[in-house]
C-alpha cells in the first residue's frame, strides 16, 4: 500500500512542477533509446517539496540516461546533449549513454565495472538509493518510474549509500561536497 501511495505522491509532485515537465517533454522529443531523466533532479524536486521550499535548490546538472549499444562513442552523448539544448538551452543537461559507461569508468573512478545491459540496469548502480530513480514521460503523458530501491528513502528523507558501486569513503565525500544537510536539514544520512 505504501509503495502505491509514494508512487502516486511522486507523480503528483512531478506533474505539478512545470519546469520538470518541460524537461521531460524535451527529453521525449529528443527520444534517445531507453531514456530516463533521473538522479539528483528527482531528489532535489522531492526534498524541496518536503521541506516546503518555494525556491528550487540549484542543480549542477539534469541527468538524461539512455542506452544505445550501437554507438558507444563520446560523440553520441554529445549529440543527445546538443539535441536537448536545442529544446531547452537554459537547462544544464548531462546526457550519458549507459551502454558505454564501462569504457570510461575506470579512468574516472579508478576501478573497472562490467558493461550494463539497459538504462534500468544502470539506474540500479547510481550512488544513492534516492538518486537511483529515473522517470520517462510516455507518449500518453503518463510517467514511467524506475526505482530499483523503491521510494521509501526518498519520501522519508534518508540519504543511503548504494553499495553496488560506491564506497563508504566516496559516499561521505559526496555528501560533504554536495552539502546535503545544509540544503535539506531534515535529511538523515546512513552511510553503512
Amino acid at each position: 500500500m505504501k509503495k502505491i501511495c509514494y508512487e502516486q505522491k511522486l507523480h503528483d509532485i512531478l506533474y505539478s512542477n512545470d519546469w520538470f515537465m518541460l524537461v521531460l517533454r524535451a527529453s521525449r522529443q529528443c527520444n534517445p533509446p531507453g531514456w530516463f531523466v533521473g538522479a539528483g533532479v528527482i531528489r532535489n524536486i522531492v526534498w524541496d517539496y518536503l521541506h516546503n521550499y518555494t525556491k528550487p535548490t540549484v542543480l549542477s546538472d539534469v541527468d538524461v540516461a539512455f542506452f544505445d549499444p550501437e554507438d558507444l562513442s563520446p560523440e553520441r552523448d554529445q549529440y543527445v546533449q546538443e539535441q536537448l539544448l536545442s529544446y531547452l538551452p537554459d537547462v544544464p543537461w548531462e546526457a550519458t549513454n549507459q551502454a558505454s559507461v564501462h569504457l570510461w569508468y575506470k579512468q574516472l573512478f579508478g576501478y573497472s565495472v562490467p558493461a550494463l545491459e539497459s538504462s534500468e540496469d544502470a539506474i540500479a548502480t547510481w550512488p544513492e538509493t534516492v538518486t537511483s530513480i529515473g522517470v520517462r514521460l510516455l507518449p500518453t503523458d503518463e510517467l514511467f518510474v524506475v526505482a530499483p530501491f523503491g521510494l521509501d528513502d526518498l519520501f522519508n528523507m534518508i540519504l543511503r549509500r548504494n553499495p553496488s558501486r560506491i564506497s563508504v569513503e566516496l559516499f561521505r565525500q559526496r555528501v560533504q561536497e554536495k552539502g546535503i544537510q545544509l540544503k535539506w536539514p531534515e535529511v538523515k544520512i546512513i552511510d553503512g
